[in-house]
């Protein structure tokens, strides 16, 4: 039976059917739908029980009619220009394409049924016929932000406070609520910030004026610069949404807010620092959709993969993920506990901070003020009968020993610890003061990875590879060897490169490794059964990426160390 062809049920009733939802979780949304004051499949989705892809096409079963997954579609500029922005979000519709031959005007609706806004609409379509396809609320949001851009919301409110022109008391920056001008800047820019798909927002005030950069693709790019007299109100504003004290100026301060941008919620973990010429402000975007990425998503090669199942399913031990800040540590684990999350399994974290907020799974925050701390954390979760507990970090030897403990008693353990490579781990935790007996038969395997940016498919640029570039990448074909570059157009802003992907080190420890830690080999040692082992390092993956012509030398040069082989390269010539 197709999705057309379904019974016209109840909607709770529907999803119960098709397995979306569970009877209990039908039951609290009724309860809780009251007070609420919302849909149901809103509510369903607000509560964590469904997906907005899954409320969708549910909806389109129960009406009958076809729906659409928007992050998919590149809507049509024409069929943009019959409606502006604020009427589309007002009446909640994008429109997707404007056929004028056949006079037919398609358009996604949260609510096709709607046939106040159909009227409005049809006034709208210059005598076209209007065809109609369902669409997710936030999904729909999403995609007028993205198709009508914000980058001139942000022009418009700049040249608002320059001329010091008020505002229509209507104006609402998108956000249901009457907003001053430098309010709707901040929205607007923290909006533009999450639709570049940027990690971090940089607000640094200097003599005369505040530098504004993104860290897009783990590279600072200034997007804005703003005269000095924007940025007192500015501040005030983001320290009043992360709940920071706008009278402290001479302190840094940490704190976090949340915002609904683009039709989803979007959490900022936010730190303020003192400098010369007043308080530097960085917001951390920890956006919740991308930090949920499938096991097989992560971009592992299959015998790496391998390695990582394997690991996953030894029921007892501790694993480790290395790496720099920012190498994406923490979707590596949070993709692993979402492969471990079903409702068998207790699954507990100790975090600083919490960062995604996960169905089922216990998280705690650290707080220091509160007596909260790794070491401490850990032997209170221990009591909590868990099966799987991650460890946001070892820092000291303290929490290395709870950690080690933890996983000696029948817990799987999953933490990260800084060091440069997998095997550099080892001679790491040496030196915290971790036992070799303690390590040896303990440690289930080590993860490395860094992040590394794809070139752009639509601009990069083919060349032939030098002698030097033949001899780095281990290529003794005599054939000329391609590879690629960087360009830069409009599709990837000019940088060459669009979007990341994490290369990663897989290490699992066997019999041979666990001797080999308990007698406190060398690194060369333990570097030597990993090559026999078959373990690829961060160097060797990353320039099979080159190869592949996913990336280009010159960036994996500056996120991954090749001086081991240049210097072989320069005593083989």
């Amino acid at each position: 039976m197709t999705t057309a062809n379904l019974p016209r049920l109840r909607l709770g009733a529907l999803l119960v059917g098709k397995g979306d939802i569970t009877e209990d979780q039908l039951r609290i949304a009724l309860l809780e739908q009251p007070g609420s004051g919302l849909p149901l499949g809103r509510l369903l989705v607000r509560l964590g029980f469904l997906d907005e892809a899954a409320l969708r096409v549910a909806l389109a079963a129960q009406l009958g009619c076809a729906s659409i997954e928007l992050a998919r579609v590149v809507p049509d500029p024409q069929a943009l220009a019959l409606l502006g922005k604020d009427a589309a979000r007002r009446l909640l519709t994008l429109p997707l394409a404007l056929d004028r031959p056949a006079r037919r005007w398609r358009l996604a609706m949260v609510n096709p049924n709607d046939l106040q806004a159909l009227d409005q609409l049809r006034a709208l379509s210059q005598g076209c016929e209007i065809e109609v396809l369902l669409a997710g609320e936030a999904e729909l949001l999403q995609g007028i932000e993205r198709s009508y851009g914000c980058e001139l919301a942000i022009d418009g409110i700049l040249q608002e406070i320059e001329t010091g022109a008020s505002a229509p008391a209507t104006a609402t920056g998108g956000y249901g609520e009457a907003l001053q001008p430098v309010v709707r800047l901040i929205d607007a820019l923290l909006a533009d910030a999450v639709l570049r798909g940027a990690s971090d927002v940089h607000f640094e005030p200097e003599e005369h004026f505040v530098r504004i950069r993104y860290r897009i693709d783990g590279l600072l790019q200034q997007v804005r610069a703003l005269h000095r007299s924007f940025w007192p109100a500015m501040v005030v504003r983001l320290k009043v949404l992360a709940a920071l004290d706008i009278a402290e100026t001479r302190l840094a301060q940490d704190g976090r807010l949340s915002r609904t941008l683009n039709g989803h919620e979007t959490d900022f973990r936010v730190a303020s620092q003192p400098t010369l010429w007043g308080e530097n402000l960085v917001l951390r975007i920890l956006d919740r959709r991308k930090g949920l990425v499938p096991l097989d998503a992560l971009g592992l090669d299959a015998a790496s993969l391998h390695r990582l199942r394997l690991m996953i399913a030894r029921p007892e031990g501790i694993i480790l993920v290395t790496g720099p800040t920012g190498s994406g540590k923490t979707t590596t684990l949070y993709s692993i506990l979402a492969q471990l999350n079903t409702t068998d399994v207790n699954i507990m974290t100790l975090e600083d901070p919490v960062e995604y907020p996960l169905p089922q799974v216990r998280q705690t925050a650290i707080n220091d003020a509160a007596g909260i701390g790794f070491a401490n954390g850990i032997r209170s979760l221990m009591r909590q009968d868990p099966d799987v507990i991650l460890v946001g970090e070892i820092r000291d030897r303290d929490t290395a020993d709870m950690a080690f403990r933890a996983a000696m008693t029948g817990h799987q353990v999953y933490t990260t610890l800084h060091a440069g490579s997998a095997l550099g781990v080892i001679p790491r935790l040496f030196d915290i003061g971790i036992q070799p007996d303690v390590l040896a038969g303990n440690i289930i395997g080590i993860v490395a990875q860094r992040l590394v940016r794809n070139l752009c498919p639509h601009c990069r640029e083919a060349y032939v590879a030098d002698a030097f570039e033949r001899q780095l990448l281990a290529h003794a074909d005599a054939a000329p060897l391609t590879l690629y570059r960087a360009r830069g157009c409009a599709a990837c802003a000019g940088q060459g490169y669009k979007g990341r992907s994490a290369i990663m080190e897989v290490l699992k420890i066997n019999a041979e490794l666990d001797a080999l830690i308990a007698r406190r080999a060398t690194l060369h040692e333990l570097r030597e059964a990993a090559v026999r082992l078959g373990v690829s390092t961060l160097a060797e993956l990353a320039c099979q990426r080159v190869l592949a012509g996913e990336t280009s030398l010159e960036e994996i040069a500056r996120v991954v160390d090749l001086t081991d082989r240049v210097s072989a390269w320069q005593v083989a010539a």
